[in-house]
Order: C-alpha cells, then structure tokens, then sequence
C-alpha cells in the first residue's frame, strides 16, 4: 500500500492523505479529511464528470469478489491469521522472535495446520448471507461443518451468488460439495478458490539497481 500527506486539488486549506489500498479489488485511491471538507470535495469530484456516487453495497460486493476480509465480519479477536489464509502478513522475523500477541498458537497453527478454514463458497441457488450453516451434504454423515460470514450476488459473475465462510479444514477443498441452510432451505454449494474475480490492482515496474 503507498500513502501520501498531500493538500486536495492543490488547495492548502483541505490537507488530505490518499492511500493506495486496494480494498475494493480495484485500481484506486482513498481520500481521508476532516469532517468539515467531505461535501466540499465530494461535490469537486462529481462536477469532473468522471467520479459517480456508490453505496456500501458496491464496495461490499467487489471486496467480496476481489477475496479480501471485512473485519468484523471474516475476522475479528477471536481469528488466527492461518484460519483466514493470511499467513503471509506474519514476516520471518517474528514468527522468528514469537514475540506477537497469540504468538503461541499461531505458530502452532503453522506447524500442524488449523481446524478451520476460510474459503470461498458459490451458489446459483438463494444468496449465502452472513451467519448461514454449512453442511458436509454427505448423506450418510450429515451435520455443520461450518457459517457464511459473508455473501452477495456478484454484478461482475452475473447469475451467481458467492460468499466467504469457515468450515472445518477436511471439508476445505476446491471443489468440495457442500450445502447451505438459508431461511430453512437448503440450497447446494461448492467451496472455491479465491480471488473469485482477479484483482486488477496497478503495479508500478521495479527499477533495476545498475552495478
């Protein structure tokens, strides 16, 4: 992620920081200022004829598509980075040094590997919503495996509903049958790879170093 301190359309009396975060899975920026600025520069953006206002919906339906967490709702205090699949925010060093909180069983989640898993989920039948139960399907060993922590139709995937969830690592495979529980129904589904849809973030060419 770059970040930079900067004033907004060279104005001086709206500072602003612009990050680079990609949250959306797309190419773009995020603007921080002041309470007291927001409409003001809102209201620059739109006259450009180029920005268009969008609700928390967008922005929920492309971090999902684009695979990324929403804390709160795919992570909180009580998630170890190796059951979300974000091992690598842990560099070397410190796994080296153990000297993080949840040190302990994070490390031994990397060792032998954690009873659960995030993944990703698709289904052409009713939207898996947030708090929906996973099931093996199996029939002869049917029981929760595992909970939607979020979903959405995808606008990008068209006539196809995807979402995130835990389930118990031995269920955890691509490709993996299994079946959601939405208002009483239940509805089939499949454990997917994501992203479930690429992102399309800039990267900027890295200089080469000369001798």
């Amino acid at each position: 992620m770059q970040s930079r301190l900067t004033n907004f359309d060279n104005d001086s009396s709206i500072p602003c920081r612009i990050n680079r975060s990609g949250y959306t899975g797309e190419d773009g920026f995020e603007i921080s200022i002041s309470n007291s600025n927001v409409e003001r520069v809102a209201n620059a953006l739109l006259s450009t004829g180029i920005a268009q206002m969008a609700g928390l919906g967008a922005r929920d339906s492309l971090r999902l598509e684009a695979g990324l967490c929403l804390y709160g709702n795919d992570i909180d205090e009580q998630t170890t980075p190796i059951e979300a699949d974000l091992a690598w925010t842990i560099g070397k060093r410190r796994r080296e040094l153990a000297d993080f909180p949840g040190a302990k069983i994070i490390l031994e989640q990397l060792k032998q590997g954690p009873s659960r898993k995030r993944v990703g989920i698709k289904s052409s039948g009713s939207c898996p919503r947030s708090g929906a139960e996973i099931r093996s399907g199996r029939i002869e060993n049917d029981r929760v495996i595992g909970k939607v922590t979020s979903g959405c139709p995808s606008p990008s995937l068209k006539l196809l509903n995807i979402g995130m969830a835990y389930v118990e690592t031995p269920f955890a495979k691509v490709g993996n049958k299994v079946t959601v529980n939405i208002r009483n129904r239940t509805i089939d589904a499949e454990i997917v790879k994501m992203p479930f849809v690429p992102a399309n973030y800039y990267k900027a060419p890295i200089s080469k170093k000369k001798n």
